[in-house]
């Protein structure tokens, strides 16, 4: 049935706000794809906050995913950026009927902030939906388009764009069987990072009810270091730093842009400091506006208290940018001793690092410190944050060693999406679980699922809160437990750091 009774089950119609939407169905589900939530921010919108989606006449098809994003193409990304209506998001639901009063997830792709999309076929949302839930997932700009700090524009477009999808998801989704209040936003790496920032932006309060945050990224910019990397951008263009100069350079030329500043950072290192290590050129900046602190700051001081939280990450989160950086199984002692230095916390970090781990190897000693600073200690801090602020906390960690690529990468970064999504032995993710799918990994993914969709639609994902005391996390694994957060170390050479905005070293 379509959302106005008529029984055309192939072809499920609904009424938005802008217009009627016509779908399809994949088993059992509707599908609606590539709907605008906001006009293409290209010509006098370049650079502009996203703007409402104006309506249509008639019916409008949603069988195919919008274009991406242009993105950078050192991660994989799609390079085709044949049209302009980057500002899409697709809904697949079990029952598009307004009384239906479904859960509603919606998911923020990663990609380290210069790549991501929705249309990818580790994000198809079929698994989740066919538990009962209605499932969105967005895109949104990316690099300079989204995050380059740049004068006359406002900050953090991307995330803005991502408050516009949920503000659509909140007018609109009750149309295809779902309750505008209970929304949980959820996402990975670059996605989680979105998460948390969502969780401390005033635009984004009330439009979602849960979180759930995995591997969320420590990275948040100064408004000082933002700046920099934006007129480095703008001087490898020759033009200013300014939406008039940055205008007149096609969309499609700047991802590339994006790139070659990765490619020669190292040498802006006594500049740009932690983020020449990665590297990582674009991260949310905390302007004081869009986005007033960052989130651990923000959840201390009870900024998301009356939000739910399911936060975690995978063990080995650096082994899977090892093997990218074609370091993996041979890391330097050099190597090792840089990393100490760069990232371990306090001016003694590389030497608690060493003493804290006394039988650790080099590699293991540069694994931990990246992993460390750049995933497992923001995903942890975040729900100390969370409980110190007044609010509620899950708190998880995956362990369970991935089998695929003959099982090097452990429980590597990016393990948990083809988990959560179901999605494993279709898109790039699934190589990490084997081929075929092992009896266990099926079993995990189905647990995961579980857990995700029942923190939606309850707020309990089946294990108790995480708390100060007892630090109760989920352990994924085969068998899954729950038991003290395991990386004890690491959490006490942690504990009195901030993670605050990244500074600009020298002005």
């Amino acid at each position: 049935m379509t959302a106005s009774g008529t029984p055309y089950a192939s072809e499920p119609e609904v009424r938005t706000a802008a217009g009627v939407l016509r779908g399809g169905r994949e088993a059992g589900l509707a599908v609606f794809r590539g709907i605008p939530y906001a006009e293409p921010p290209v010509g006098a919108l370049r650079f502009a906050a996203p703007r409402p989606v104006r309506g249509w006449d008639g019916v409008r098809p949603a069988l195919a995913y919008g274009p991406p994003p242009p993105q950078s193409s050192l991660l994989g990304g799609p390079q085709d950026t044949a049209g302009d209506d980057w500002l899409t998001v697709n809904v697949w639901t079990p029952e598009p009927h307004p009384a239906a009063g479904l859960p509603v997830m919606v998911w923020i792709p990663g990609g380290g902030y210069v790549s991501g999309n929705a249309g990818l076929p580790e994000y198809d949302a079929g698994h989740l939906a066919a538990s009962g839930i209605v499932v969105v997932t967005l895109n949104y700009r990316l690099g300079i388009e989204g995050f380059a700090l740049i004068d006359g524009a406002p900050a953090n477009r991307g995330l803005l764009d991502q408050v516009a999808a949920l503000q659509w998801v909140r007018d609109n989704i009750r149309a295809f069987g779902g309750d505008p209040g209970r929304v949980t936003v959820f996402g990975e790496s670059a996605g989680g990072g979105s998460v948390a920032a969502l969780l401390a932006m005033p635009r984004a309060a009330a439009l979602f009810r849960r979180a759930v945050a995995q591997s969320v990224p420590g990275t948040f910019f100064s408004p000082e270091l933002a700046a920099d990397v934006a007129a480095a951008c703008a001087a490898e263009l020759g033009v200013r730093p300014t939406v008039s100069g940055l205008s007149a350079v096609d969309p499609a030329r700047l991802p590339a842009i994006g790139d070659a500043i990765s490619a020669k950072i190292t040498r802006w290192r006594e500049r740009w400091g932690q983020i020449t290590h990665r590297p990582i050129p674009f991260a949310p900046v905390v302007d004081g506006d869009v986005l007033p602190a960052t989130p651990w700051q923000a959840l201390a001081d009870g900024a998301a208290r009356d939000v739910e939280l399911l936060v975690g990450h995978t063990r080995d989160e650096h082994r899977l940018f090892s093997l990218i950086d074609g370091v993996l199984g041979q890391v330097t002692h050099e190597q090792t001793e840089t990393a100490l230095r760069m990232l371990a916390p306090g001016p003694d970090g590389a030497r608690r690092y060493r003493e804290a781990f006394p039988a650790a190897d080099d590699e293991e000693l540069y694994e931990l410190v990246n992993a460390d600073w750049l995933f497992r200690m923001p995903s942890l801090r975040l729900a100390d944050a969370q409980v110190a602020g007044g609010g509620r906390a899950h708190l998880y960690e995956l362990t369970w060693p991935a089998p695929g690529l003959g099982g090097a990468l452990g429980a590597c970064h990016g393990l948990d999406v083809p988990l959560v999504f179901g999605n494993l032995s279709s898109g790039q993710p699934a190589m990490l679980i084997g081929d075929p799918p092992s009896p266990a990994a099926e079993e995990l993914s189905a647990r995961i699922r579980t857990a995700w969709t029942a923190f939606a639609a309850h707020g309990d994902p089946g294990w108790p809160p995480y708390d100060a005391e007892r630090r109760l996390a989920q352990l994924f694994d085969t068998p899954s437990t729950v038991t003290a957060y395991p990386e004890e170390a690491s959490r006490l050479l942690w504990r009195d750091h901030a993670f605050a905005a990244l500074p600009l070293l020298a002005p």
